[in-house]
């Protein structure tokens, strides 16, 4: 089913980050109204000024665990298809939500509480209850990583070597659902990416890279990190996503090459992020 298709209403689940923002104009510009289910926990309180300014988007906030209630205000509205935007960070689905009966209900019935299973499992249930879970890059296909060079400095030899190492690496974690991002240096794994995220795996890797180089500047410029989709990645939730924060981090760290995964890897937003990148010196390169 095409975007287009269907009611003008969608039903949007906000995270953190700039990434519901994102959808939500690109979902107006299709000249939709939007439903939207802020998360308390982690959705940023400007989208209730948004809301003012347009009366074409209806702010409903509520609990990380309320289910019933996202249910509930998403059929009041008369929403039939939704979709999911931004982070919610790993740690606050297993360890701060306070479940509702149907949200408990899933969860005792999940075999494994990993990501893809919990959100796989509300899909599920949404659609149950006649509210289809479209992609998440829904409207923003030109925000999709391309294959090549995307800035202005091609990788070096090092580098092109590091990167194929970090794909292998990446892809077989990203397998097991640990995390889809590796930092890599002279072939070998530097750092794993677990449930703290993109942007704090590249920060640990420069903090250990710096203490095994003894503060040598050489060794902390040659960390490339590699961020892919899992092998058979649900479009519809925890899309690779990369923006200016993430050149911010790899600077800081003394990262010099990002490559991502094309096709199934957002930018945001993707003209800044160049340029960052290109005024870090950082190489930026998609691969399929």
């Amino acid at each position: 089913m095409s975007p287009e298709s269907g009611v003008g209403r969608l039903g949007l689940i906000a995270g953190n980050g700039r990434f519901p923002f994102l959808l939500l104009d690109a979902a107006r510009a299709h000249g939709l109204d939007v439903v939207v289910a802020a998360i308390k926990e982690e959705t940023d309180v400007e989208m209730d000024e948004r809301a003012a300014l347009d009366a074409g988007v209806r702010v409903h906030w509520m609990s990380l665990g309320e289910l019933s209630k996202l249910i509930e205000t998403f059929r009041a509205e008369g929403v039939t298809r939704a979709v999911m935007a931004g982070q919610v960070k790993h740690k606050q689905i297993f360890s701060s939500i306070r479940p509702d009966w149907r949200l408990a209900k899933l969860l005792l019935n999940l075999r494994t509480r990993n990501t893809d299973m919990l959100l796989g499992a509300v899909a599920k249930v949404l659609g149950d209850e006649g509210i289809e879970l479209i992609s998440s890059t829904a409207y923003l296909e030109p925000l999709l990583a391309t294959v090549g060079v995307m800035g202005a400095r091609m990788p070096t030899e090092d580098e092109r070597k590091d990167i194929e190492y970090g794909m292998t690496v990446a892809r077989g974690i990203a397998g097991f659902d640990l995390g889809q991002t590796v930092v890599v240096a002279a072939q070998a794994c530097v750092a794993v990416e677990a449930m703290e995220g993109t942007d704090a795996t590249i920060a640990r890797a420069g903090e250990l890279f710096r203490t095994l180089g003894d503060g040598d500047a050489t060794l902390s410029r040659a960390l490339t990190v590699v961020k892919v989709a899992k092998p058979n990645q649900d479009m519809r939730f925890d899309v690779p996503v990369v923006g200016v924060p993430t050149i911010a981090a790899m600077k800081d760290a003394g990262a010099t090459c990002l490559c991502v995964e094309a096709g199934r890897t957002l930018l945001f937003d993707r003209a800044a992020m160049v340029a960052a990148a290109d005024a870090a010196g950082i190489a930026l390169v998609g691969r399929e």
